[in-house]
């Protein structure tokens, strides 16, 4: 430490850090990205309901989905699309759920931390982001059960530079300030300056927000020299959290794994521990660098260097320019709409859906739900529902019962849909026996409401129009499929929509036969 600095008394350590946590504490925003952050934390990554509940989050939120679809249709992921993505199902099945998941949880971070000293706040957002997806790699190399969950704990890795960044700035530049005129790691600087550090302040916001206990504990820093072999999970989550943090920060910097020593100091602290070398870090590098442009070119910060200047073979450099072209964006495009809310593309949108399901059924690892999700998430897109659902019958009580359902679903119907078809006689009751699509456009005119049942009038009160697909397989009732809207649609569904939208029924039916 320079000999003319003096550090601040307890007491003025004490008035410090009390006044930081009064501006954090105040603020209204911050509880609100904590609730959010929490149930997306809270998202389990298997089980039936998984990505059903990880997709309808993303689509309750209209810029998440924005942003989500955006960086699927990015170059870097389109790739494997073969075509644009317009439907957060298809997204799920082309990233991967636990990539969704960090990605859906960086994209809140930033949009609850940005807009204030830019500069700084930015450059603090590009090294979490950066950080997230080195995590998410090294997780795919990990054998320890829920490693995704080391991802969310490096992105929260410089949750403390971030939150003084944002909301005490002044305490931010004086700690940046120590550190380049004494040498202080972050730690000691926020210590001196605070009372406490970085991560103490971190885990104390986070505990908060009931983050889960164990990406709070993986925050805590390591003792310093080589780290060895982690003997158990939660010191492998520290271990990936503070190399993900250390790594992204060099590859902001554009550090050449190849030929730099601090990435060499950061291969000789973790390699060992992390089963990495030098062609590995390289590697990683260079995947990271280009997912991590992806992201973070949504989101504004600073921009990371090409892929092509790390030093990997000719041949599998990535493209230079990962930045959004080719086909237009879907929120980019200006769109127009019938009063019913149905888009006037329905066509198009419904073409691309049937060839969305095609693709996922074709490509051999199609799972039943995730399949039927992307084909309701279709209908919603394309014709402009509030909510659809799959409904399977049940012949010993003659009812339906909703299996799985995505969209603005409305109270009345949670937080399940059951109904009775035994007497045959109404609308649903009489598309099962005969195994008739129906295309109702205004449930209130006079040949309509007669038919439709009590429970509907009753649960679904504001549904003016709304489709019934019967689902019968060998002849027998499954089910059907529920989609409504709360106006009339006048406009109709003509024969080459219909057409696509029996093809979305086809398409279901065939991956249900082989279970029944």
């Amino acid at each position: 430490m320079t000999a003319d600095y003096s550090p601040p008394s307890n007491t003025d350590k004490t008035s410090v850090r009390d006044a930081l946590l009064q501006k954090i504490s105040s603020d209204s925003a911050l509880p609100a990205l904590g609730s959010s952050i929490c149930q997306v934390i809270q998202l389990a990554s298997s089980g039936d309901e998984a990505v059903r509940n990880l997709a309808h989050y993303v689509l309750s939120n209209a810029g998440l989905t924005q942003k989500m679809l955006r960086l699927t249709n990015t170059v870097f992921y389109r790739a494997a699309s073969g075509g644009q993505v317009t439907t957060i199902s298809k997204a799920i099945f082309l990233l991967g759920f636990d990539a969704v998941k960090t990605s859906a949880l960086a994209m809140l971070l930033v949009d609850g931390m940005s807009g204030k000293h830019a500069q700084d706040v930015r450059a603090e957002l590009s090294q979490a982001l950066c950080a997230s997806i080195v995590g998410r790699e090294l997780a795919r190399r990990s054998h320890f059960k829920d490693s995704e969950e080391a991802a969310v704990a490096a992105l929260f890795k410089n949750m403390g530079r971030l939150l003084v960044a944002s909301r005490d700035h002044p305490l931010y530049e004086e700690i940046a300030t120590l550190m380049r005129t004494s040498g202080l790691s972050a730690a000691r600087a926020s210590l001196v300056c605070i009372g406490c550090s970085y991560e103490a302040l971190a885990e104390g916001v986070l505990n908060e927000w009931q983050i889960p206990d164990s990406i709070v504990k993986a925050l805590a820093p390591l003792p310093v020299g080589a780290v060895k072999v982690a003997r158990s999970r939660p010191e492998w989550l520290q271990q990936v959290a503070a190399f993900s943090a250390a790594a992204a920060a060099l590859i902001i910097e554009k550090r050449d794994p190849a030929d730099d020593t601090a990435s060499r100091l950061l291969l000789e602290q973790f390699g060992t521990a992390l089963n990495l070398d030098q062609a590995d870090m390289v590697a990683l590098y260079k995947t990271v660098i280009a997912q991590s442009r992806a992201l973070i070119a949504l989101n504004g910060p600073e921009p990371l260097p090409e892929a092509s200047q790390i030093s990997i073979a000719q041949d599998s450099i990535l493209p230079s320019d990962i930045m959004l072209h080719g086909e237009p964006d879907m929120d980019m495009v200006v769109e127009t709409f019938y009063p019913s809310g149905k888009p006037m593309n329905a066509r198009l949108r419904l073409l691309a859906g049937v060839k969305d399901v095609t693709e996922m059924i074709s490509s051999g690892r199609c799972k039943t739900n995730e399949l039927i999700l992307l084909v309701l998430e279709t209908l919603i897109h394309s014709l402009g529902f509030r909510f659809a659902t799959l409904c399977v019958f049940d012949s010993r009580s003659g009812q339906c019962r909703a299996r799985l359902s995505l969209g603005h679903c409305p109270p009345s119907v949670q937080p399940e849909l059951v109904f009775s078809t035994a007497n045959g006689r109404d609308l649903f009751g009489l598309a099962l026996a005969n195994d008739a699509d129906l295309l109702i456009s205004d449930a209130g005119a006079t040949n309509i409401a007669a038919l439709i049942p009590a429970w509907h009038r009753s649960l679904l009160p504001d549904a003016r129009s709304f489709i019934v697909l019967p689902l019968l397989i060998t002849g027998k009732p499954f089910g059907l499929v529920y989609a409504d809207r709360i106006h009339t649609a006048p406009e109709g569904i003509p024969s080459e929509e219909t057409a696509l939208i029996k093809m979305l029924k086809g398409q279901v039916l065939a991956v249900l036969k082989p279970h029944h």
